[in-house]
């Protein structure tokens, strides 16, 4: 058999095993974060958010044929794409390593030996399994993101040229080239990380057109590669764009041609150019000007998926982010303009002032027949800039991190060493290198490890676990010995991967160079470039998928470097078959066995679940605010792809705040009528009204809503300031808000029913907890004034408080919603808030709610377990709403609920917290055997955890992890109190006793 049947067949193989692997472990529905969206858009082809994926969302619709109208399973089939991307990754990267051992083994027309053969295939396949199973590319490669299919865009490119450079001399070579332009054009409509690969394409080029460069060569090919990304990443993506949106404009308003005649007209003039120039480059024989202008010309054909948005966009589908119908809106869609600036080079430190406002463009928004001003953009100027500004942010949770993290006291002044020492502590090292290593060393647990704890860390890594013995597992704690997470690769991936590169750079350092350019373009210059934020909503691992794959070909070819190496005095077959065994042991199969059941998603339904649960909760025809990923993304799922409460109207209250999305509410939507919203277009359009802020004007009494919301949209100058730019703005007068109540109307539309009629308050009076009202606020009164009852309001009860606008003492606990009633508040309640609407929450949970398999799961992420917190933290409120009421039945048939369908495991910290509130009401049940068996069972759980703490603490000498020690204790403190309390005397001085040895542990260390 010929090497390259060989080569074809082995590369297949890595594609079924990978595709196997993926299939098994699959997420049978909807995941967690943006793929709730990303299905529910691919299925009705609707506009997702910015930068926008539209290659992903048809691809992804033509999956969902599969499930032959089974709207359950369309989900699973969106998710079989990412699976099959994925392993057409795995394929292409073995073919791209095969490669590049071959062009180094192997001279041009030898014959190729067994031993290299095996040499060649067996490095292959150690690389691609090693990334088919690393944790980041696992964890894409199961749900229907777009990070799957963008891996497979990055993996043909890296092929193609490669394909390209074996063949260069050949007639028709270049044909290769125009393949990798076409494919990088179409990689922008799945994610915009692939242009990264830009920089290596490049290279390859020039080191096969110009064999022995100098370094002045190679730096100028490095600027160049620099320019064409830019030229791509801007003028190609968005300045394309925005001349077009500027032509438009000119043939709109100035020439008073109708909306669209511009982008015409430069779409003419751009092909005829382009085509005049390639007749020019042909005629003159200008090989390279005819490459770049083809290539330019295939990435505009691979960008033209974005034409998709476009019409969609016209048919004004529910999820239409942007609505980029027009130039403008097209042009803020892909600038990503809601999303906001980081600044990069030069900016502003978390200390900075603000001195200024700058104008810096003008904004435009489509009219009736002309487009119209829509304010500008600004931005602040600041007293002092610096260069490499990385802690720039000011909002106080993110200057209290900069100064815990650096070790800063209030009054310390940023200089340029102190925003690079913080890059390379925490952006580059605790992030990125801490990714890095959970792919390549292993990973301690599942916790969120960005707040710099040891959550989340990589065994060896910033955050090690320190005086733990890995070896012996009895000393961990079963946050870790517990946790499928805690992953132990020890080193063996990381060292072969080095030993690859080493090898490279000896043998064929230009095609090194090519790999360690991919590897840092799409590793730290991402963390350069993106300059994040710290305390993010999720782990970010998946952004730097990139670099692990190009790690990735470094471990495959660490077979040829152990094969030269270390079993250099064995025949060459034998040495080939040893290297490639031990790489295969080393890297790709501890690698499978470690993050099985961590990646193993194939009996999880929790996001899916919880989503349903959510829309279960209300009542008919119902408003449901939502916030974060977490409650809308899977919640648009359940409604449009498995039309599921499509009644109900979800609003997103992150996105209220744009025109786009407010026209989407005074529309109908499935079966949910146009919300009640009396505010005009003109009168919410872009840059207007975006932020109005609170002037104290001394008004002592509640004002009804509807009165604060006739100032709020005047047009009258007299009920406006003048801002220092000199513009007019309105101004919130008070924040003393009054709905005043009409009983009659709530009880003939169902709100309250008649036998608690009494109940009903004459009027909702409450303060508003802001500074500032913004169009989304005020559409959230505007609905709230205007709709009488007539539709049940809900909020999800997992946002932030500020997001409930002050309306927490009306807002009833029904499960997973808050329900919005006019009731009397209980003032003899300390917070009297906490409010719960115990019918309708006890028929939730006892007959509509599911579960997600959480209770027989076999691993939860970190987003499924803090769930689990909400879940038991929703049955304490039940329960106790129950005990309240007398309902001493009822109560013991919901803990039996709880102890049905809840893990009997705990899995975070937070979790023994709300049990303890749970362990509580058990003992007011007199459910004494279960409430002490908590009691132990919690009592256990945090010994072992403590015990360790007090061992790094001591090792160190120092308190490690302060604040999970304060927690533990705390909490075991409030165990000996509440079982004193109930007479548990036996049980209380085993805690007491426990306590003490803690304390007598920890003391030498408090206050350090």
């Amino acid at each position: 058999m010929t090497y390259s049947r060989m080569n074809t067949i082995t590369g297949w193989l890595c594609f079924f095993i990978s595709a196997a692997t993926y299939i098994l472990t699959l997420e049978p529905s909807a995941s967690f974060w943006d793929c709730g969206e990303f299905i529910a858009s691919a299925f009705r082809l609707e506009v997702v958010h910015q930068p926008g994926a539209p290659l992903v969302s048809m691809i992804q619709r033509l999956f969902s044929t599969l499930a032959f109208g089974n709207l359950t399973k369309v989900a699973y089939f969106m998710n079989v794409a990412s699976a099959m991307a994925s392993a057409a990754t795995i394929l292409f990267l073995f073919w791209t390593i095969t490669a590049l051992a071959k062009r180094t083994l192997v001279k041009q027309d030898e014959e190729i030996s067994i031993s290299k053969t095996i040499t060649i295939l067996g490095a292959g396949l150690v690389g691609a399994m090693a990334y088919a199973f690393s944790d980041s590319f696992w964890f894409s490669a199961v749900e229907a993101e777009v990070y799957a299919m963008s891996s497979l865009c990055t993996a043909i490119a890296l092929w193609g040229i490669l394909k390209w450079e074996s063949q260069a001399d050949k007639p028709r070579a270049d044909r290769w080239l125009a393949f990798v332009a076409y494919i990088i054009g179409l990689s922008i409509g799945v994610h915009l990380l692939n242009l990264l690969v830009i920089p290596a394409v490049i290279f390859v080029y020039y080191f096969r057109k110009n064999p022995n460069p100098t370094n002045k060569e190679i730096i100028k090919t490095f600027i160049l590669s620099i320019a064409i990304l830019a030229f791509v990443q801007f003028g190609i993506i968005q300045y394309m764009v925005s001349t077009a949106a500027y032509f438009d404009l000119f043939f709109v308003n100035t020439l008073g041609l109708g909306f669209g005649t511009g982008v015409l007209f430069f779409a003419v003039l751009l092909i005829s150019g382009l085509t005049l120039a390639i007749r020019y480059s042909i005629k003159t024989n200008k090989k390279v000007l005819n490459l770049a202008l083809v290539s330019t010309i295939l990435l505009i054909f691979g960008y033209s998926s974005f034409c998709m948005l476009i019409i969609r966009a016209h048919a004004k589908p529910n999820l239409n982010n942007t609505n980029p119908e027009n130039a403008f809106t097209f042009l803020n869609y892909v600038n990503r303009a809601q999303y906001g600036d980081r600044p990069l080079l030069y900016g502003e430190n978390y200390n900075s002032e603000k001195i200024a406002l700058k104008e810096t463009d003008k904004l435009y928004r489509k009219g009736a027949k002309k487009y119209e001003s829509a304010g500008t953009n600004s931005k602040y100027v600041f007293d002092q800039n610096t260069f490499i500004p990385r802690m720039y942010s000011d909002k106080p949770e993110h200057i209290q991190f900069y100064k815990n993290w650096m070790g800063f006291d209030n009054d310390h002044k940023l200089s340029l060493t102190d925003n690079l020492k913080y890059m390379f502590s925490f952006q580059a090292g605790h992030m990125y290198m801490r990714y890095f290593m959970w792919n390549f060393v292993g990973r301690q647990n599942n916790q969120d490890g960005q707040l710099g704890e040891n959550g989340g860390a990589w065994l060896s890594g910033v955050k090690p676990i320190d005086a733990v013995r890995l070896g012996d597992q009895k000393n961990l704690p079963p946050s870790i010995a517990d946790n499928k997470a805690y992953n132990r690769f020890f080193f063996l991936p990381l060292i072969l991967g080095l030993i690859g590169a080493v090898w490279h750079f000896k043998r064929n350092q230009k095609h090194a160079g090519v790999i360690a350019l991919l590897f840092f373009f799409t590793g730290v210059a991402i963390v350069l470039y993106l300059n994040s934020v710290p305390i993010e909503p999720r782990e970010r691992d998946y952004a730097y998928v990139g670099s692990f794959y190009a790690f990735a070909i470094w471990i495959g070819l660490s077979v040829i470097g152990l094969k030269e190496w270390v079993f250099q005095k064995l025949t060459p077959t034998k040495a080939a078959v040893f290297a490639s065994t031990i790489g295969l042991f080393a890297a790709p199969i501890i690698m499978a066995t470690q993050g099985w059941d961590d990646h193993n998603r194939s009996e999880s339904y929790l996001a899916r679940d919880i989503s349903v649960n959510y829309l279960k909760s209300c009542a008919p025809n119902a408003i449901l605010f939502t916030y974060g990923d977490n409650d809308t993304f899977p919640v648009w799922y359940a409604q449009e792809v498995e039309n599921i409460r499509p009644d109900v109207r979800v609003v997103n209250l992150s996105l209220v705040n744009f025109d786009w999305a407010i026209d989407g509410m005074k529309k109908k939507q499935n079966e949910s009528a146009p919300l009640p919203v009396s505010m005009k277009p003109n009168q919410y359009a872009a840059g207007t009204r975006e932020v109005m802020y609170y002037q104290d004007f001394k008004i002592a009494q509640s004002i009804e809503l509807k009165d604060i919301l006739e100032v709020l949209l005047s047009d009258n100058d007299a009920d406006k300031i003048t801002l220092q730019d000199g513009s007019k703005s309105n101004v919130l007068p008070t924040k003393n808000f009054k709905l005043t109540i009409n009983p009659k109307e709530v009880v003939d539309t169902g709100t309250v029913p008649v036998e608690d009629a009494g109940k009903i308050a004459n009027a909702m009076e409450w303060t508003y907890d802001g500074e500032y009202i913004t169009k989304g606020t005020l559409a959230v009164l505007d609905i709230l004034a205007n709709n009488d009852w007539k539709r049940p309001i809900y909020f999800t009860n997992a946002m932030p408080d500020e997001q409930y606008i002050g309306l927490k003492k009306y807002l009833y606990s029904e499960g997973l919603n808050l329900r919005l009633l006019p009731l009397k508040t209980d003032t003899s309640k300390k917070e009297t808030y906490e409010q719960v609407n115990v019918k309708p929450f006890y028929n939730n949970v006892m007959n509509n709610y599911k579960w997600g398999n959480i209770k027989y799961a076999n691993h939860l992420d970190r987003q499924s377990a803090d769930d689990v917190t909400m879940f038991t933290n929703m049955f304490n409120g039940l329960i106790g709403g129950l005990i309240s009421e007398g309902k001493i039945a009822e109560s013991q048939k919901v803990i039996d609920k709880y102890y049905a369908v809840m893990p009997d495991k705990f899995y975070s910290m937070r979790q023994i917290m709300s049990s303890f509130y749970f362990t509580e009401n058990l003992y007011r049940l007199n459910d004494l055997s279960r409430a002490n068996a908590f009691i132990n069972k919690s009592a256990d759980y945090m010994n072992k955890e403590l015990t360790h703490l007090a061992d790094v603490s001591e090792s160190k000498n120092q308190l490690s992890s302060e604040r999970e020690i304060q927690v533990y204790m705390t909490y075991l403190g409030q165990m000996v109190k509440l079982t004193q309390a109930y007479k548990q005397n036996e049980l209380s001085n085993k805690l007491e006793k426990q306590y003490n040895q803690f304390m007598t542990r920890f003391t030498p260390f408090l206050g350090s």
